[in-house]
């Protein structure tokens, strides 16, 4: 018989909450130090230049980004596909959706230098940038996601929760596709300018945003002894397997496409080959530590059965995210554009030139504020209000897995 699914809060007396507390607070309380010193000094202090201007704080803000948007996954695929195993896990799933975009844009608005133009920002719109689109695309996808979870929380109105959950699912695609097409659509780099960019984001964004709920789910529920069964956690890392491989897919076409068009060949032999920094980067760290090793570790017949081996490949999964996306953000900026293919070009503004960039301890402390800041703010809902399950049991959330043992 199957058990009824109850959520509480967590008590959130023991030492090690208020430590987690503690260091998280530490955390952004350091980010912002290091916004002030940045903002009194100037850009100069960062490693960013007139040539690399998105740096470590933008890498950090579109892996938070586009995070928010695949950790949406399982309040998706329980609600829009009707799969009940994933339902128990709505609340926290969406929870973390918003709580990772808040990170994000709390990274782009204080790398501004003055976030008071974000104001502008907001209320000037260009459309034809897609920029501009993208302010509508998160601020839609905060209201979007807020109502969702109101809609699952309150009993009187879960009715309409599944027509809530359809639209989350359907803008947090377009939001991803958004986030994707800044770098689509810019033609001003070699690295960039690619349609496939647009859905590569989006299944980055299932890969990056199922590790990090596994990760949170599985310390959430050891932190607070909660029960945590093996259907839900077997059934996660065995989806991040393919979403691994599905990333994995995505980059080898990506780079094949360009191979194909002459006018790439250039910038695909920085980045695969003699690209320094950004060629050990994409082998060593996004393709062999954070896609293969992880892809064979939540397949392998016993090591895929370990929650310390799960554990460890859902991190290393984030790691490649964050070296995925330096190589495409900044190794895309330090390859110069080749603005008369055949010839040579030089200038004082560094035209023609491969761009250095080394990310200053500035930059790493805003972003690093960021991802406490998203933190802190799932730590502090799950105390107050009621977003985790008492258990997650098999008995509970699967019951024929339950008698199959």
């Amino acid at each position: 018989m199957k058990q009824v699914l109850k959520y509480r809060e967590i008590e959130g007396k023991s030492t090690g909450f208020w430590i987690l507390l503690g260091g998280l607070g530490a955390l952004i309380a350091l980010a912002l130090g290091a916004v002030l010193y940045m903002e009194h000094e100037g850009h100069y202090v960062t490693g960013m230049t007139n040539q690399i201007v998105w740096g470590m704080p933008h890498v950090f803000a579109i892996f938070l980004i586009v995070t928010a948007s695949g950790i949406l996954n399982p309040a998706s695929i329980g609600t829009v596909f009707g799969k009940t195993l994933y339902k128990p896990l709505g609340r926290l799933s969406a929870l973390l959706a918003i709580s990772m975009l808040v990170g994000g844009l709390m990274i782009l608005v204080l790398d501004l230098g003055h976030p008071d133009r974000l104001i502008i920002a907001m209320t000037y719109y260009n459309f034809k940038s897609i920029f501009a689109w993208n302010i509508i695309l998160y601020n839609g996808f905060l209201a979007v996601v807020a109502i969702y979870i109101w809609l699952m929380m309150e009993r009187k109105m879960n009715k309409y929760y599944p027509a809530a959950g359809f639209i989350a699912f359907i803008w947090r695609l377009i939001l991803t596709t958004g986030t994707g097409s800044i770098f689509g659509f810019l033609v001003a780099r070699q690295a960039y300018d690619a349609a496939l960019l647009a859905p590569m984001f989006v299944i980055m964004s299932f890969a990056y945003g199922l590790a990090v709920f596994i990760l949170v789910l599985m310390a959430a529920y050891a932190w607070t002894k909660r029960p945590l069964g093996d259907a839900v956690l077997f059934r996660l890392k065995n989806l991040l397997g393919v979403f691994i491989a599905s990333v994995l897919y995505f980059v080898a076409v990506y780079h094949l496409t360009n191979l194909y068009a002459a006018e790439n060949n250039g910038v695909e032999h920085f980045i695969l080959m003699d690209g320094g920094i950004y060629t050990k980067l994409f082998w060593i760290v996004q393709i062999l530590i954070g896609s293969l090793l992880p892809l064979a570790m939540v397949y392998h017949p016993t090591i895929g059965k370990s929650r310390p081996a799960i554990a460890t490949a859902a991190a290393l999964v984030i790691i490649g995210g964050f070296a995925q996306l330096y190589v495409l953000l900044i190794g895309g900026q330090a390859y110069p554009l080749e603005m008369f293919p055949g010839y040579e070009v030089t200038s004082s503004f560094f035209d023609g030139q491969v761009s250095s960039y080394s990310p200053s301890i500035w930059e790493i402390t805003l972003g690093v504020g960021g991802i406490a800041t998203a933190l802190l703010m799932v730590t502090i809902a799950v105390r107050v209000l009621k977003f985790l399950p008492v258990t997650l049991e098999d008995a509970v959330v699967d019951p024929h897995a339950a008698k199959t043992d």
